[in-house]
């Protein structure tokens, strides 16, 4: 967990077979588990983040993608946020049109990058008998691709062949395109 001058923490949690990245840059799974303690003895509970993504929603407002925890370096949008039994259910796309999207997608393919983590704002905690804090309600500002995970039970998963196959299609479209336009000259 890290703490910035304004508030914001953040938690890593390991991207595995529980968030697939389809179509070259469609994400899905989940970014938090509740009930388990992540590597630095935080436990979300189950409702958490209910108040923050109501209050999001009535605002038209959604939680960022970005890169690295890094805010001048948003690398896609999550569509759909909502929590269920298991955790935090994430569903968005990488964005192809920038640098990074595209960047992101090659190095979750190659396996490079495993990892995601939540930036938020502690609302209510406390400490159970054991000293862990239980995260009882959060607000959530963004959920980062990141390097170095915290929370192992949260995943991503790729198969390699997705985002090739997929920047192969683009390329083949776009090849396409050209040969057609130039044909019609």
């Amino acid at each position: 967990m890290m703490t910035s001058d304004h508030g914001l923490e953040t938690k890593f949690c390991r991207l595995g077979e529980d968030i697939a990245v389809t179509d070259g840059t469609r994400i899905e799974g989940y970014a938090s588990v509740f009930g388990v303690a992540d590597q630095g003895g935080d436990i979300v509970e189950k409702g958490a983040y209910d108040k923050s993504l109501k209050a999001l929603g009535a605002q038209g407002r959604r939680v960022k993608m970005l890169w690295q925890h890094d805010a001048a370096q948003p690398i896609g949008v999550w569509e759909e946020l909502r929590e269920d039994g298991h955790g935090l259910y994430v569903k968005g796309r990488l964005l192809s049109e920038i640098g990074k999207g595209r960047e992101a997608a090659a190095l979750i393919a190659a396996g490079a990058i495993d990892g995601l983590s939540i930036g938020y704002r502690t609302v209510v905690a406390q400490r159970d008998a054991k000293g862990r804090r239980l995260l009882s309600e959060l607000e959530l500002w963004e959920v980062s691709l990141v390097t170095f995970p915290m929370l192992p039970d949260a995943r991503v998963g790729s198969k390699a062949g997705d985002v090739a196959d997929a920047i192969c299609c683009e390329l083949a479209a776009v090849f396409d395109d050209a040969r057609r336009t130039l044909a019609g000259r």
